[in-house]
């Protein structure tokens, strides 16, 4: 995709511990995998997805995207995690919704099964459970998230973080990171401790905002928070906003240009896989200020070549990270002095 000449892109993490790309087919039957999703019609997954298909065909293999589809509930996934496990695969990628409830539940049945976790990992209680890891270091993405924050509003800001579930273990890690990152500390502080003013940092009461991932549900949530004047400055640990873009300046638009000529204008930073050219206009017009982008084809490739190691019964890393990119626009917003 080629971008558009406003956005500036800065890496700002490289894939680390890469599995190498080598042949490992030789003479064996093929071998069939799974992506379990906690939404499998949501973008991330749909294109992590085709990643995994994509690598697993030209090893003469099939990676399936299986998982609810139209929303997300860790009890959706539990049922289709226990349909994939009927189907004795060579090894299962599971995006963990709520951890302790899976290992509870489908993941008892697990028995000699090949699992891995993508995107979003176990809890350590329940991460013997898995044999490596392959996605983003969350608690890290959400430091970024944090610092990038702290570029627009140095001096700290009226903070509401949007979220998808409390249950979801990535998001969670997200929201701890921007938190530890804003409060100014790397300790392992919870993420319940909302900040409360430290370094000029404020969360509002109603926040953070969870959305069940559905683009209606939280655009109507960021109209009524800001028209409240609460905040004036939004973090979304994912893309749920800018889903459709268009939506997006349509219902959000009039009320941020308002409020851009009242000099009030909120700072909305977004993490996403790599935002598409839609969601890249909406840097050029001032709507977005900047997102932390991932790379979902890649989280999808090597989580296949996880499983076709290991399945092979060769080492792998316990982790595979994928790179984060920083998308700004040419100029960046300049900050607005605290009421």
């Amino acid at each position: 995709m080629k971008r558009p000449p406003f956005a500036r892109l800065f890496s700002t993490a490289f894939l680390l511990c890469g599995l190498p790309l080598v042949s490992l087919a030789g003479d064996t039957a093929p071998l069939q995998f799974a992506l379990i999703a906690k939404q499998a019609d949501q973008r991330f997954f749909v294109e992590a997805g085709e990643g995994c298909a994509e690598a697993a065909r030209a090893q003469g293999d099939t990676c399936l995207l299986l998982g609810p589809s139209g929303s997300s509930h860790f009890r959706l996934q539990n049922q289709a995690l226990k349909q994939a496990l009927d189907k004795r695969l060579d090894g299962i990628a599971l995006s963990v919704t709520h951890s302790k409830w899976l290992a509870d539940h489908a993941l008892k049945r697990l028995g000699q099964t090949l699992l891995i976790t993508f995107d979003s990992d176990l809890e350590s209680a329940e991460r013997h459970l898995r044999r490596g890891y392959v996605g983003l270091d969350n608690q890290a993405f959400g430091q970024r998230l944090g610092q990038l924050a702290q570029r627009f509003r140095p001096h700290g800001g009226r903070l509401c973080i949007l979220s998808a579930s409390p249950q979801d273990t990535n998001l969670r890690e997200r929201l701890r990171g921007i938190r530890q990152r804003l409060r100014g500390s790397e300790t392992s502080h919870d993420e319940a401790d909302r900040l409360t003013g430290e370094n000029g940092w404020r969360e509002s009461q109603r926040c953070p905002l969870f959305n069940a991932k559905d683009q209606r549900s939280v655009l109507l949530q960021l109209t009524t928070l800001l028209n409240s004047g609460q905040v004036d400055t939004i973090i979304s640990l994912g893309s749920w906003p800018t889903q459709q873009a268009d939506e997006f300046r349509r219902q959000l638009g009039p009320l941020l240009a308002e409020l851009d000529a009242r000099g009030a204008r909120p700072v909305i930073v977004i993490g996403t896989p790599t935002p598409n050219s839609a969601q890249l206009s909406l840097l050029e017009e001032g709507l977005v200020q900047a997102y932390l982008g991932f790379e979902s084809w890649e989280i999808g490739r090597q989580s296949y070549w996880m499983m076709k190691r290991l399945a092979q019964g060769l080492d792998v890393p316990e982790q595979v990270l994928v790179k984060t990119r920083i998308y700004l626009p040419e100029a960046p917003v300049q900050d607005h002095a605290q009421p």
